[in-house]
């Protein structure tokens, strides 16, 4: 059946919310202060959290009545063309994302502990190689869409090779993860088709033959996961990093090439990467709203009752940017964001995540120092939908750069294909990725 029990509901999605979704939280706000009923899809409702306290309550499970199972919000659900989008990113899987307690710590350890493996200089070698051999292809053009010719690209090839997969590989997983995030009907479900071949297929390459990679610690982590956990946390891991790195990646971008304070030139900014990646994460989070929960009993939250099986949603878009009356350089959390989550359900893997991001969009500015947009920011495009604050386009401009002209260039790295062997596993990699497995000594 169709929910219908929230009278006022604001909407999520259409033009009009992707234009300014800041501006729909504005007037949710005050209209019903921290928890708001909004509509995630045509027929779709949801409580909305949009006051920061309110969030952290959720996220911390403040009260203990929080469960992140969505089996029992699923089943009220029909799977129609306005909810099968939405099931498909909030619909129950055996995964740390939707469990709960010693379920839930027992899948998170396992990412955890193999995301700990991967030794962060040699990370930062792999991403720069990447971004490198990306940067070469536009280089000489003198523009670029940064989201559809390096964004997006960036976490599909980064993980593939993390994954203990060829970099040959990589086309093949962005032409499937596209086609599922951005379509529906035929080119959608080709897409899902051809990532779950990918997942069996690496599964299946690994169970012959493990490697020095995430596949293979997973499958050898004392968790003992089965075979369709494991599948599941492997589409956990892709789906996490997919999306949200390419929309982190070009939220930031776009701060920098418009904001003085950033660069100038690129060179003589007062402030750094890692600030405008921080102030992307606060301001602009690559998921604006997700974190799902449902209540375990009838609870009176915030001022709103919230009944079980009712979806809730965390706005970090909203609560991180909640007006404090507090001037920034004298507020005491340090303008605190909480684009990671917080609490048991926080990312496992956030310092990895803004690593990537930080080193492909340096690797990015230091070879094309000269960037702006060809728009105006306010001009961009932004890409509809309720979960995510994500670009469309971010079309660029740069002064073109030769593959023989002296000084540092993106063509004298090696590929990753080079530099990593391109069999599925190999026994060299122990010493180019990980240390000794903790679960090993």
């Amino acid at each position: 059946m169709t929910l219908r029990y929230m009278p006022d509901a604001g909407r999520l999605y259409g033009p009009e919310y992707a234009r300014d979704p800041q501006a729909v939280y504005a007037e949710l706000r005050a209209r019903h202060g921290a928890v708001a009923p909004v509509e995630i899809a045509p027929g779709v409702e949801a409580h909305l959290v949009i006051g920061y306290r309110a969030a952290l309550d959720v996220l911390t499970n403040a009260g203990g009545f929080w469960s992140k199972n969505s089996g029992a919000w699923q089943a009220r659900l029909p799977e129609t063309p306005e909810t099968g989008g939405v099931i498909a990113m909030l619909g129950y899987r055996p995964n740390a994302l939707f469990s709960d307690g010693a379920e839930h710590a027992r899948y998170r350890k396992v990412i955890a502990d193999c995301f700990q493996q991967i030794q962060p200089h040699k990370l930062r070698q792999l991403v720069t190689e990447v971004s490198d051999s990306l940067i070469g292809r536009f280089a000489t053009k003198g523009e670029a869409d940064l989201v559809a010719d390096f964004a997006r690209l960036i976490p599909a090839r980064v993980f593939n090779l993390l994954f203990g997969r060829p970099d040959s590989d990589s086309e093949g997983l962005v032409q499937a993860l596209s086609d599922m995030m951005e379509a529906d009907g035929e080119t959608g479900a080709r897409g899902s088709e051809a990532f779950s071949r990918y997942i069996g297929e690496l599964i299946q390459a690994k169970h012959a033959q493990r490697g020095d990679d995430l596949t293979s610690w997973f499958m050898d982590h004392p968790a003992m996961l089965r075979t369709d956990e494991l599948a599941e946390t492997l589409v956990l891991v892709t789906a996490a990093t997919y999306d949200p790195m390419a929309n982190l990646i070009s939220n930031t971008i776009s701060r920098m090439v418009s904001d003085d304070r950033y660069y100038s030139s690129l060179t003589n900014g007062a402030l750094s990467t890692y600030d405008a990646l921080m102030e992307a994460l606060r301001a602009e989070p690559a998921m604006a709203n997700y974190g799902p929960y449902f209540t375990l009993q009838p609870v009176h939250f915030h001022g709103t009752w919230i009944q079980p099986a009712e979806l809730v949603l965390v706005s970090y878009a909203a609560a991180n940017t909640e007006p404090t009356g507090i001037p920034e350089e004298l507020r005491s959390d340090g303008g605190a964001y909480l684009g990671f989550g917080a609490g048991s359900h926080r990312c496992p893997a956030s310092d990895p995540a803004v690593l990537i991001a930080m080193t492909a969009i340096e690797r990015l500015t230091s070879h094309l120092c000269d960037l702006e947009l060809t728009v105006p920011r306010d001009e961009l495009s932004w890409r509809p939908g309720p979960f995510h604050r994500a670009l469309a386009h971010l079309p660029v401009r740069f002064t073109p750069i030769r593959p023989d002209q002296p000084g540092e260039s993106p063509w004298a790295m090696r590929p990753p294909s080079s530099s990593i062997p391109s069999a599925p596993t190999s026994p060299a990699r122990s010493a180019d990725y990980a240390t000794s497995a903790p679960w090993s000594s």
